[in-house]
């Protein structure tokens, strides 16, 4: 049977537009273009490296 008392003491409202929106702003997300341009800076910088030994 279903304890209604314990049941309330475990909900959480769920966040409203704003807050969502914020929230998903404020993560670091990483995409491909954005691992491609380090792979890429990366590969930059290793090459700069071994011209200059």
């Amino acid at each position: 049977m279903i304890n209604f008392e314990e049941e309330l003491k475990k909900f959480h409202p769920s966040m409203e537009v704003g807050e969502v929106e914020t929230a998903i702003y404020n993560q670091d997300m990483t995409d491909m273009a954005d691992l491609m341009v380090k792979i890429v800076k990366e590969a930059k910088q290793e090459e700069e490296t071994t011209e200059e030994e």
